[in-house]
């Protein structure tokens, strides 16, 4: 036969997943927050080439493209891993 066993706790009450109330923005609003972001995104990467330019002796008081930065970059990077591997040989 069956029984049924009723629970005398009360069922804990459910937390909402939503977030609380936010005020929508408005269109004005996030354009001018997706250019701010814009440009901060191409500031940072203007500082990384900066950075590059700055400690890689072959691109030192040159005007480079970004793609020559890359370039060389990389040039130097594999440079540097051949004098590792040959100091370590020695």
């Amino acid at each position: 036969d069956y029984v049924e066993i009723k629970s005398e706790s009360k069922p804990t009450p459910q937390k909402s997943s939503r977030k609380p109330y936010k005020e929508l923005l408005t269109e004005e609003e996030k354009r001018a927050n997706h250019i701010a972001s814009e440009q901060k995104r191409r500031n940072t990467i203007r500082a990384g080439f900066k950075e590059l330019t700055d400690i890689i002796p072959t691109l030192k008081n040159v005007n480079n493209s970004k793609s020559t930065i890359l370039f060389k970059a990389v040039d130097y990077i594999k440079y540097l891993e051949r004098r590792n591997r040959n100091l370590k040989e020695r």
